[in-house]
């Protein structure tokens, strides 16, 4: 008997619940993926793709707002077997999700030398209702949270192995992280932290630890090769210009170091236990007291968590609960720890489960609602109006797209839709409505009171819509055009619309 089918027996168990764990995931992150609407930034990165893909030479466009282009150039190749450009983009954070997921468990596994826990870690990722909601959605930061959990493990991997390779494969790692986002960085910013698992007491301790200095100086600087692959577009500065939008640069922090820090921190913290929930964030606190070994290890999960933390809290200027989303990735390790320690130490198995599952109750229910009634999920407040029930979210694009395809077949017509860069119906009808040759279209901003004359005159030779999605500022400047409403579509369970006018050609 070889050794891999040793292993297949001697692991029979953690292999069913391998497969298991990953069938479980995607069902839960594929089920209705497309029941929440399009989001303003969405729309926005689905268009870019969509043009990168189309154009070699807008393989950078991601820079022009100061954005980098890694989910961009993922999500183009995708489109590419994917019909709906949504969901195609939207496949990119599944994927993503996928394989933090496995590298939470090897990440738990390679800290606490037990593939339990690795298990218990992962299954936690599948189940947590902040990776539930941003898995299923065209945004960045479940990307971003893929590379640092990767970036940890091999950093862990680095510290404790000091070879080559994994130097070279955890260069690549970060490289690919901060190609994604600026957040990125934290890779990098954080690479010291491992000296915890350092072991100081070993022989050639100096040899050791300048030989970890010298492959953390190799990923680093594989790291900052891929990145400055992005010097090639002229567009590089406006990251720069782009990140001071978010958080505050030094200079601009230190004349005013504290006036944010209360809110920031109110802000951050009740959008962390909304999607953590006190339970566990309360197994994180026990893992430390539940069992006392492997204390380094848990204060390196915790440095993870909490210095990206405190650093936006003092440093973040605007603010959304995704951008907290890849630093409590780091925790769910320190809650399998705690659940499994448990089983470990209460004989009753039964028991056992029936204390998880209370601690656990709160990701159950939000699960719940996420899967199938968003707009009244427990999740962070923010989330809620951005994503379904505020202007920024898309309900009703796609009944007003599917009207204006209908019309286009009778005769030709043209789209107007307020706004122009990150306008939700103006990129939506790009989107969806782009190469229909029956369809002429036109963002427009600023909103003139009175309405252009070309529109008057276009409204004479064919039928002429606008198309508003429930911005106020939009909404009262279109009212005073000689229109009609045609359709009106309600977002979520607050009064917001994405709402179709006709030009009245009279």
């Amino acid at each position: 008997m070889n050794l891999i089918q040793k292993a297949l027996l001697k692991y029979k168990l953690e292999i069913l619940i391998v497969f298991g764990l990953g069938i479980l995931y995607f069902l839960l992150r594929l089920y209705n993926i497309m029941s929440l609407p399009i989001f303003t930034d969405e729309a926005i990165y689905v268009r870019w793709s969509q043009i990168a893909r189309q154009d070699a030479a807008w393989r950078f466009i991601s820079l022009t707002d100061g954005k980098q282009p890694m989910f961009v150039w993922i999500a183009m190749n995708i489109m590419r077997i994917v019909d709906d450009p949504l969901l195609a983009s939207r496949l990119v954070s599944v994927f993503a999700g996928f394989f933090t997921m496995i590298g939470l468990f090897f990440l738990a596994n390679e800290l606490f030398k037990n593939i339990r826990i690795g298990l218990i870690s992962a299954f936690l990722y599948v189940i947590y209702p902040f990776a539930l909601v941003y898995d299923r959605m065209a945004l960045y930061d479940s990307l971003v949270g893929m590379f640092i959990i990767w970036g940890l493990y091999f950093e862990v991997l680095l510290i404790r192995r000091l070879r080559l390779d994994i130097a070279l494969i955890l260069g690549m790692i970060i490289g690919g992280g901060i190609l994604t986002k600026t957040s990125g960085f934290f890779s990098i910013y954080l690479l010291p932290s491992t000296l915890l698992l350092f072991g100081f007491e070993r022989k050639n301790v100096i040899s050791k630890l300048l030989k970890w200095i010298i492959l953390s100086l190799i990923t680093v600087s594989v790291a900052y090769g891929f990145y400055f692959i992005l010097r090639l577009s002229p567009f590089f500065y406006i990251i720069g210009e782009k990140n001071a939008l978010f958080v505050y640069p030094i200079s601009e922090w230190m004349m005013h170091p504290f006036t944010y820090l209360q809110s920031n921190l109110s802000g951050l913290w009740n959008w962390f236990i909304t999607y953590f929930t006190w339970p566990v964030f309360l197994l994180t606190i026990l893992s430390f007291f539940i069992n006392f070994k492997f204390l380094r290890e848990k204060l390196l999960l915790v440095i993870w968590f909490l210095i990206p933390f405190v650093a936006l809290i003092f440093f973040g200027k605007t603010i959304y609960p995704r951008f907290i989303f890849f630093m409590t990735l780091p925790l769910l390790p320190l809650v399998g720890f705690s659940i499994f320690s448990m089983f470990e130490r209460l004989k009753n198995k039964y028991l056992s489960l029936l204390i998880i599952g209370v601690f656990l109750i709160f990701f159950f229910k939000a699960d719940y609602f996420v899967l199938t009634d968003f707009k009244n999920a427990p999740i962070a407040g923010p989330d809620l109006g951005q994503y379904i029930n505020d202007w920024p979210a898309g309900g009703g694009i796609k009944e007003i797209v599917s009207y204006l395809d209908h019309e286009s077949k009778k005769q030709k017509i043209f789209v107007v839709s307020p706004g122009t860069f990150g306008s939700l119906p103006t990129y939506s009808v790009e989107i969806y409505l782009g190469t229909n040759k029956n369809i002429d279209k036109q963002g427009i901003f600023p909103v003139p009171s009175e309405i252009p004359k070309e529109f008057i005159e276009k409204s004479k030779k064919m039928p002429v819509y606008v198309f508003v999605s429930s911005q106020k500022e939009f909404e009262d400047l279109i009212k005073l055009w000689p229109v009609e409403e045609v359709l009106r579509v309600s977002k979520g369970r607050e009064s917001s619309y994405s709402i179709l006018y006709i030009v009245k050609s009279s």
